[in-house]
């Protein structure tokens, strides 16, 4: 029996992610989340689904970043009435996530005049659809499909979804992790697939200070000490600034810095961090031995957590050498914006970018070296260092992702690449085609494909 498969969103860019399987007599998605660029929602969220989401029976969530999750709230409003199925911390983690998410459409609908996606009783509504499954337990759905989740590595409780039906079996992976991250095991790599639908968010590049990225972010942590200044580093409220929380914790207890003024200003991710606590099952085995030791990774002196915009607004009080970690991870809105506001034109200050930044992003323009940007209505000079360190990526790399399908991929009719720039979704499935023989395609938008599932 033919399976129709439709791209209806993660193709030809990063976010979006929107896959569709028509069967005989159900459909499923796999994702259904935000396009994102120079503002968290874009316009195009607001264009009606390329099919009814009355007559989708099962909604499958990779993980709970934005651009998986953040548009699940406006399938629900548009007639979606069947399961959602994720892991447990993904659920949890997606309950703050859209949460937060509405009140940034809130401020932009206020600022930029866009129209909210969807109501608070629509998040509500979708949460109350929702199941979960721990990884590696099949759930069968009608038409003979099972499903299972399997570790991604990506972020807490991300999954590579594995489908099978009558004997074949079609992968979507979703966002695949990094090797290694700081808090999680190396991804399940699945095997004996007939199709794969992969991301390729660093499709054509690789990662190139995996390796040193501790000390790189050690010598930045000693400079700011040394020259008085600021240190300041926009992450993704959540897995990058665990990350970072972690790392620094343990440069501290190891006595590698000194213990430096630190402030996580961002209520989400001090919410996220809270969940962390409660699935340390599915962190890496050391961090669960440290753990164990008495080390509470997310603790350290000098660290502060600042609930409160009045908390916030008192760091600029902290005299001397200091590290704000704070959100939005690409700049697009939250406290970051008003600490770059205050110290970008600052030259002791130290941008330090440690995730992906998207075109068109406020956090894009200053990595590719602006000298002034314009941050909410105010003309910012750029006199701060801009830094980078790219080995701390949540992302596979390119030879990962090789690796990834050459370990599994034996028996693959064909692998559609995803969830990447044009260029580097476009470099990768020649890379597939050259090196690994696999008959590999870049969907377009909208773009259905028959398959032999």
């Amino acid at each position: 029996m033919n399976t129709k498969l439709g791209f209806y969103g993660g193709v030809g860019s990063v976010t979006g992610a929107n896959f569709k399987l028509d069967f005989e007599g159900s459909s499923l998605l796999v994702d259904c989340g935000l396009i994102q660029g120079s503002r968290f929602q874009e316009v195009e969220n607001k264009e009606p689904f390329l099919y009814n989401p009355a007559k989708v029976d099962t909604l499958l969530v990779t993980h709970a970043h934005a651009d998986h999750i953040g548009r699940i709230p406006k399938l629900v409003r548009e007639g979606f009435q069947g399961t959602i199925y994720s892991t447990p911390p993904t659920r949890a983690l997606a309950e703050v996530m859209l949460r937060d998410a509405y009140k940034v459409m809130l401020f932009e609908e206020e600022r930029y005049g866009n129209e909210r996606l969807y109501e608070e009783e629509d998040i509500a509504a979708a949460l109350s659809l929702w199941k979960t499954a721990p990884y590696k337990e099949k759930i069968s759905l009608p038409d003979d499909v099972t499903f299972t989740f399997s570790d991604a590595g990506h972020i807490l409780g991300s999954a590579i979804v594995s489908i099978e039906r009558r004997g074949k079996k079609i992968v979507f992976t979703g966002d695949i992790g990094n090797i290694p991250q700081p808090l999680l095991p190396p991804p399940d790599v699945p095997e004996d697939y007939d199709y794969m639908v992969m991301e390729s968010v660093y499709g054509d590049r690789q990662h190139e200070e995996v390796e040193t990225r501790t000390e790189l972010l050690k010598g930045y942590i000693q400079k700011a000490i040394s020259q008085h200044g600021t240190l300041i580093i926009p992450a993704f409220s959540l897995e990058r600034t665990q990350g970072m929380l972690l790392e620094i914790n343990n440069l501290v207890e190891s006595g590698d810095i000194e213990p430096i003024p630190t402030f996580l200003d961002s209520p989400l991710a001090i919410s996220v961090t809270g969940i962390y606590k409660n699935y340390v099952t599915y962190l890496k085995p050391e961090i669960q031995e440290q753990i164990k030791k008495g080390d509470y990774i997310f603790d350290f002196p000098k660290l502060s957590f600042t609930k409160s915009m009045s908390a916030s607004k008192d760091i600029a009080r902290e005299k001397g050498a200091k590290i704000i970690i704070a959100g939005s991870g690409m700049s697009h809105g939250g406290r970051i914006r008003e600490h770059e506001k205050r110290y970008l034109e600052e030259t002791n200050t130290i941008l330090l970018l440690v995730g992906y930044q998207s075109v068109g992003s406020l956090g894009r323009k200053l990595n590719d070296g602006a000298n002034k940007v314009r941050i909410d209505d105010t003309d910012v000079n750029v006199h701060a260092e801009i830094a980078r360190i790219r080995g701390y990526s949540g992302h596979a790399d390119r030879d990962q992702l090789l690796e990834f399908v050459q370990k599994g991929g034996d028996k693959a009719k064909k692998v559609f690449v995803t969830m990447g720039e044009e260029k580097s979704s476009l470099f990768l499935v020649q890379r597939l085609r050259d090196y690994l023989g696999v008959n590999a395609i870049a969907p377009s938008l909208g773009e259905e494909v028959e398959l032999d599932f």
